[in-house]
């Protein structure tokens, strides 16, 4: 059955949610962010997503003690994204306590540096991201496009296990995932894991990207906003 990972997206050490990727669209929820992540590893979350929003726009991890915080509370994997554009930012993410490093900016403007990464860490420590807006990578906090598409993005690297692909029209917009993209996606890449993100609305949703064999799939509005329940996720996770 296919993972479940809450998102946890920060701002200044709040918990917000924005809307395709836009930071003049941001809500900010009542709970912290070591709270929340807290309370999925309860209810049986083995992984959670977190993005340093601050870090995404600056270039540089902001937010590291936020992860500190949740890697020594909560008994779950993490998976942290967002300002990590040197090796050094990457180093000080792991120092943390990140489980695993998401690398988006890096990987489609510096193909070479993440290749080295991948020999250096190990690609299992290591996760793609593609956030896709029109049809093109969006890069730096999703601010800017590089200028090619997820395919070519993940096509130029060996040994990838995990990628993470955001449709950005989708994020924060309840209306549901981009289905095609993650179908076609799989059939060129059968050796990767994807993870889909962006548009989840409810556990309909998860169940048809289950039914497609996705391996994971990130939640982030849809929980905040009560349209799928912690008790449907422990479910669902006992259930697997």
């Amino acid at each position: 059955m296919i993972q479940i990972l809450p998102a946890i997206d920060i701002i200044e050490g709040r918990c917000v949610r924005l809307t395709r990727g836009d930071y003049a669209q941001k809500k900010v929820y009542d709970a912290s962010p070591v709270d929340m992540a807290a309370r999925y590893a309860d209810c049986g979350v083995t992984r959670i997503h977190l993005v340093d929003l601050d870090g995404a726009r600056l270039s540089s991890p902001a937010n590291l003690a936020v992860l500190e915080q949740i890697a020594s509370r909560a008994e779950v994997e993490t998976e942290w994204g967002g300002g990590i554009a040197d090796e050094q930012a990457l180093k000080s993410v792991f120092d943390a306590g990140a489980t695993k490093a998401i690398i988006g900016s890096v990987a489609a403007l510096k193909p070479d540096c993440f290749s080295d990464w991948l020999l250096k860490f190990g690609s299992g420590r290591l996760i793609l991201g593609a956030d896709v807006r029109d049809g093109k990578v969006a890069v730096k906090g999703w601010q800017e496009s590089a200028g090619l598409s997820a395919s070519a993005l993940i096509g130029r690297f060996e040994g990838l296990q995990e990628v993470i692909c955001t449709e950005i029209s989708c994020d924060g917009m309840l209306a549901g995932p981009a289905f095609a993209l993650y179908k076609a996606l799989q059939a060129e890449f059968p050796s990767v894991a994807f993870t889909a993100s962006g548009g989840i609305s409810s556990m309909d949703d998860i169940r048809a990207l289950d039914a497609m064999g996705l391996p994971r799939v990130i939640v982030g509005k849809a929980i905040y906003e009560n349209r799928i329940t912690l008790e449907e996720i422990r479910q669902w996770l006992q259930n697997a």
